[in-house]
């Protein structure tokens, strides 16, 4: 028993110390910025070297060569919108954000790859755009390699690489205006054939007012007359308030157009269910 206690003992010694971890800082760490520019969102994230008593740019960064813009994984940035970054059309989505430093401008690329780690791998193939930006001396010396979006307004921003006593600025235009209208018309315009049916069958599966559903979802069938949906909802709304004929009427009319159309959603089975119901009842 006593060396089966001991031989438990070490078992479990040895399955924590293969559990325990060193943990250290990381000596790059990750960062993540998000700022919303007018309407639209944008994120980057990225790795922030520090200088340790090094040269950045021309040394540890080599001038005229392709750099990750920051450490450890190539940079990241996002864009809920379609934008103009460097006077260059960028479709919203998500793309990698490499550099090459020069002592007097900088070229900025807009990368599509994001599988990369880094700079291993990368093609030219697969920009999405380039674009040049001049760079600029900084008093103060900064530690830290840093992104931020600054002088912000209603349109635009820079997005500012800063390191050293180097700073770029990389100019980023977006269309809020096309926003604010496209809302403006969808709200004049009143609720949409989804709007009346969704508020029909809310109010049909919560037992509130059936008149009231009956007419949205008439509403809803008027603006939309190809929906079969929304008049199986009617179907449902009729049976509800008892009116077993115009329940049955509107159940055999959703089930004809169900079966002429390429994909009938299981609204064929649904109005045969709700028809024997009906009959049932």
């Amino acid at each position: 028993m006593k060396n089966l206690v001991t031989a438990v003992a070490l078992l479990l010694i040895g399955f924590a110390g293969a559990q325990a971890q060193i943990v250290t800082p990381q000596p790059s760490p990750t960062a993540t910025l998000s700022q919303t520019v007018g309407l639209t969102e944008v994120e980057i994230v990225y790795s922030r070297p520090g200088l340790r008593d090094r040269q950045a740019f021309g040394k540890l960064v080599p001038y005229g060569q392709i750099w990750r813009t920051g450490a450890n994984a190539s940079t990241k940035i996002s864009f809920s919108d379609p934008v103009m970054l460097g006077g260059q059309e960028i479709p919203a989505g998500t793309y990698a954000l490499y550099t090459i430093p020069g002592e007097k401008e900088w070229t900025v690329i807009v990368h599509k790859n994001l599988t990369l780690w880094g700079e291993g791998g990368y093609d030219q193939a697969e920009d999405l755009v380039r674009f040049t930006v001049p760079a600029t001396k900084v008093t103060d010396k900064v530690e830290t390699f840093t992104m931020d979006l600054n002088n912000l307004n209603d349109n635009q921003a820079n997005i500012s690489l800063v390191w050293e006593n180097t700073k770029v600025d990389i100019p980023l235009e977006v269309n809020y205006a096309e926003k604010v209208m496209a809302s403006i018309d969808r709200t004049l315009a009143g609720p949409s054939a989804n709007d009346y049916a969704n508020a029909a069958n809310f109010y049909l599966s919560q037992g509130k007012d059936l008149g009231e559903a009956l007419a949205w979802i008439t509403k809803a069938v008027e603006m939309r007359p190809e929906a079969f949906w929304y008049v199986h909802t009617q179907a449902k709304i009729h049976l509800a308030m008892g009116d077993k004929a115009k329940a049955k009427a509107a159940a055999e009319k959703s089930k004809e157009m169900a079966s002429k159309a390429p994909n009938d959603f299981g609204y064929i089975a649904n109005n045969n269910m709700l028809l024997e119901q009906i009959a049932n009842d």
